[in-house]
């Protein structure tokens, strides 16, 4: 059951589903220290409860630019390949069940969120782009981690 279990979100407005089984939390951070010379969607490290997060600006690495609200400070948490990450999100609605399981996308998206997207979930009447958070911490060009 836990495969139609969701965080519900928005990036750049656009709702989206994380499978939950991939966050560890979704937190608040405190103050995101920049890092020279990395890309523009690496906005800095930051301090989590003893541990150091690499903060991934997700709306930056779809579009290719600096996000647009320096401010931002809403995280889901997640550990991959042995790494502590922090993907900022505009918003976190909801987890929960949803309805039914994950579908393929059917019609046009964004060329942008092409690379991210391997479904579409319903909830509520809306749909929902599915992301995978390893997807964001790969190099660009790289392609997926996750399987």
């Amino acid at each position: 059951m836990t495969e139609s279990l969701f965080l519900f979100a928005s990036i750049a407005d656009v709702p989206v589903a994380v499978r939950a089984a991939e966050v560890e939390a979704v937190v608040r951070l405190g103050d995101i220290v920049p890092i020279p010379l990395v890309q523009a969607h690496v906005r800095g490290l930051a301090a989590l409860r003893s541990r150091v997060l690499t903060v991934i600006d997700m709306e930056a690495r779809i579009f290719g630019k600096g996000g647009l609200d320096e401010s931002a400070s809403l995280a889901i948490v997640a550990d991959i390949a042995a790494h502590s990450y922090g993907f900022l999100v505009d918003a976190v609605s909801d987890i929960c069940l949803a309805p039914e399981e994950a579908q393929p996308v059917h019609g046009r998206i964004d060329p942008a969120w092409a690379p991210y997207v391997s479904g579409v979930v319903q909830r509520e009447g809306r749909s929902h782009l599915l992301v995978t958070l390893a997807d964001f911490a790969a190099p660009p060009g790289a392609g997926a981690l996750a399987a």
